[in-house]
């Protein structure tokens, strides 16, 4: 007899389809830009916009992400008017910080942005072929074959130690 409780559900594939087709695209690789240099016009007069340092240094992170080897053309010019909106944060304008956080959420940047975009990073990947789950020795090759042994009263075959 099988376990208690009612049978298991028939689990099968959602049969509701997709109302529209699902839009294939060919992949174009874009290099990410530089910050452009440009002028904003400030009391009536045109002086040159400074990139903060630490905006620069947040655009250099994007450059060097691995998410960056599958950012478009699209996807970096929607990350430099994000650029925009970090620079206002870090001028202090603390308004600019919730857009900043959606917008930064879209490219994977926090631990919980990438499991919910579902991005894992290939190294660990790679590193776990050929190994354990762990990535270390199994403990068949820490202590060897030889180093193991039952303990007495503990079960052989199926039987007890005491009745074999």
């Amino acid at each position: 007899m099988a376990g208690n409780g009612p049978a298991p559900k028939d689990r099968k594939a959602r049969r509701n389809k997709d109302t529209v087709p699902q839009t294939v695209l060919r992949w174009e690789r874009a290099e990410a830009p530089e910050l452009p240099d440009f002028h904003v016009e400030r009391d009536g007069e045109l002086v040159e916009f400074v990139w903060p340092a630490r905006t620069r240094e947040w655009w250099q992170m994007w450059r060097d992400s691995p998410q960056a080897d599958h950012f478009g053309s699209s996807d970096w010019q929607f990350l430099l008017d994000t650029a925009l909106i970090h620079a206002r944060l870090w001028r202090g304008e603390v308004s600019a910080a919730p857009e900043l956080r959606l917008r930064v959420a879209a490219f994977g940047a926090t631990p919980a942005d990438r499991a919910r975009l579902r991005m894992v990073f290939a190294e660990a990947d790679d590193a776990d072929q050929g190994r354990g789950s762990s990535g270390g020795p199994s403990a068949r090759e820490r202590y060897g074959s030889a180093r193991l042994r039952s303990l007495p009263g503990g079960k052989t075959d199926g039987k007890a130690a005491d009745d074999a």
